[in-house]
């Protein structure tokens, strides 16, 4: 283990890029172990690939990317507006009600992080917001859509664990409204101080708007309304996604969106052969681990240390978050699930509850620097410097980190919701 260790460890210090870093190292290992083979390592890229849950995270992908070039984000967003553009700091209220409601969409944090900064920012502005403010919270926004299910990230975890990807999607929504309540309290906060703008309450607004705004609440209905009731699996709920996005964005946008299908189906593939890569990767890296019984190890190891399932897992976060801040979300998920999932298993904790504490990890990954995806796409898209970017997503940051250390010490906030849908069903 130590000889495969180093070597990743050495890939991974000059700029390998991670799949091919965790590839690489186990077939280095072909020259010291005589059961193992290029052949056999190729098999197991393959077959790693071939899990029909796969097929759900370029649907969804898909799904978010069509349904960005329908304008049915700017639809939520005046919706949202006239429900709470009333209050003061309104307009950032109705940032985080569209980051929950798209979340639903995209599932995916750096999508939205980067349609947030073309639809949200400039308006903030216009309105008078502080440039940190509007660019540190639309970073820190963007991160919700790993909680709100469809995440790809939980799909992720699910097809790399074996865990119920349905059970994580529900697992994921107590966390998701915290985290949307936590950014809500921060907002509340400034505007004590900062004297933020707000627009008169208008009824027949609301009215208007939620017309607008209905076909974006409906596909989150439809997709897990159709989970919870078993009408289709999540990689048909992928396909559902999808069909409902093409669809809506024939149905609105005509010609014009029939320009869009080419360049959106480019960037879903490329994304998509990016993700299946690594997967592949992770593939090969698993099964040199299990036929070596390392992760078993590896857990008599940490059994020996005596630790709780809560220190345990406070050590594992913290390790998590420290990658992050090197690593992309989705590097730090493949490169770590698979050493210590059956970790956590031996000492007992739910695998469930460990996929939502990941995906939180990761969340609050996204805007840690120097990495942070999500810093970087607002700040690519606005202009705005990455300084100030990171200066404005520091308070959110802080709140997301006490979301964080609530579920570890309260798994009912993640495993309520999936339980009680359990439990409903007999």
């Amino acid at each position: 283990m130590g000889a495969l260790g180093s070597v990743l460890f050495l890939f991974l210090l000059v700029g390998v890029p991670i799949g091919i870093a965790l590839s690489g190292a186990t077939a280095v290992m072909v020259l010291f172990d005589d059961f193992l083979t290029f052949n056999t390592l190729f098999d197991a890229f393959f077959s790693f690939l071939t899990k029909y849950t796969l097929i759900a995270i370029p649907f969804f992908i898909y799904a978010g990317f069509l349904m960005e070039k329908t304008g049915l984000v700017g639809g939520l967003f005046r919706f949202a507006d006239s429900l709470v553009g009333w209050i003061p700091g309104g307009f950032a209220y109705a940032t985080l009600v569209v980051a929950v409601l798209f979340g639903a969409i995209s599932g995916s944090s750096t999508a939205m992080a980067a349609a947030l900064s073309v639809i949200a920012y400039p308006e903030l502005i216009k309105r008078g917001y502080p440039v940190w403010m509007s660019a540190g919270l639309i970073a820190s926004a963007g991160g919700i859509a790993l909680l709100i299910p469809p995440s790809v990230t939980l799909i992720l975890f699910g097809i790399l664990t074996e865990s119920s990807i349905i059970e994580l999607f529900f697992a994921g929504m107590i966390p998701g409204l915290m985290l949307a309540t936590s950014d809500a309290l921060i907002i509340f906060g400034v505007s004590l101080f900062i004297k933020l703008p707000r627009k008169k309450f208008e009824i027949k607004e609301v009215g208007r708007t939620i017309i607008e705004a209905y076909p974006g609440i409906l596909m989150p209905v439809i997709v897990l309304g159709g989970l919870y009731g078993g009408v289709f699996t999540p990689t048909e709920a992928g396909a559902v996604a999808c069909a409902y996005a093409m669809i809506y964005g024939l149905i609105a946008k005509r010609k014009e969106f029939i320009k869009e299908i080419g360049p959106t189906t480019l960037r879903t593939l490329n994304l998509t052969a990016i993700v299946f890569f690594l997967l592949g990767c992770v593939g090969v890296f698993q099964f040199y681990l299990a036929n070596m019984g390392w992760p078993q190890m590896i857990a008599d190891w940490v059994g020996s240390l005596g630790l709780s399932q809560t220190g345990f897992l406070f050590v594992l976060l913290a390790t998590l978050l420290a990658l992050s801040t090197v690593l992309t979300g989705v590097a730090v998920l493949v490169l770590t699930v698979p050493i210590y999932f059956p970790v956590a298993l031996a000492l007992g904790v739910d695998p469930i509850h460990l996929g939502i504490l990941t995906a939180l990890c990761i969340e609050i990954g996204g805007v840690i620097p120097p990495v942070g995806l999500n810093l970087f796409a607002v700040s690519g898209v606005t202009k705005v410097p990455l300084t100030t970017v990171i200066k404005g997503s520091f308070p959110y940051c802080i709140s997301d980190t006490v979301v964080l250390i609530l579920v570890t010490l309260f798994p009912a906030l993640a495993l309520y919701v999936p339980n009680l849908l359990v439990v409903s069903n007999f």
